[in-house]
């Protein structure tokens, strides 16, 4: 992934629904498939749409680093209704794991759907000898491969005890990032403490004040 600007929290006043997401981007999940489950902000009271446009999803694709920039395929409306589907799929069964609930059928069902566009294509090109040959297409050739990458990414996480038991959702009462924990001793519990960590201190210290006082 791209080198990324830092975590900004959403002002009180914010006229909704926005007119694109690009600046309430954040990227603490730690792996594609969970930075895509917080495209959807604060899930915990307004859901706040940042996949706003098919061009917001063309440019976050590119941030998140799984679709090649000279792809020459556009973000229709469709494929954009589509990323938000199976950002929905993965949060459902993200929520079940940390919840400690059955996985729906169909969420699981929908994230495989997608694993069709992943892995190697095939591709016939134009060599420098003007004679054409047989390659391979890069994952991220088009908006609907990059997304193949993202449900990959999801079905490793899913599907595997040891990847599973490192997902989590921050401890913040006041924030709902996905993320995945890869703390040696795999007990993080807030997306970042920057942010939620500090704000959580802060709140602990402001507290012994009070009893002290």
């Amino acid at each position: 992934m791209q080198d990324q600007p830092p975590v900004h929290d959403l002002p009180e006043r914010l006229e909704l629904p926005l007119t694109t997401g690009e600046p309430w981007w954040y990227w603490l999940g730690g792996r594609p498939a969970l930075d895509l489950v917080n495209t959807l902000r604060e899930r915990w009271r307004r859901r706040v749409e940042t996949l706003v446009t098919p061009g917001d999803l063309e440019r976050w694709l590119l941030r998140a680093g799984v679709m090649d920039k000279s792809t020459d395929v556009a973000v229709t409306p469709e494929v954009l209704a589509e990323a938000r589907s199976l950002r929905e799929a993965i949060d459902a069964c993200v929520t079940a794991l940390v919840e400690e609930k059955p996985f729906a059928p169909a969420a699981v069902k929908r994230i495989d759907s997608f694993l069709k566009f992943a892995g190697a294509r095939p591709a016939l090109v134009m060599g420098a000898d003007g004679v054409p040959a047989l390659g391979e297409r890069g994952e991220g050739h088009s908006p609907r491969r990059a997304l193949g990458v993202i449900a990959l990414d999801a079905a490793r996480m899913l599907g595997d005890p040891a990847e599973r038991a490192r997902v989590r959702v921050c401890a913040s009462d006041t924030c709902s990032a996905r993320f995945y924990d890869r703390s040696p001793a795999g007990r993080r519990r807030w997306c970042s403490m920057r942010t939620c960590g500090n704000e959580a201190k802060a709140r602990r210290h402001r507290a012994r004040s009070r009893s002290a006082a």
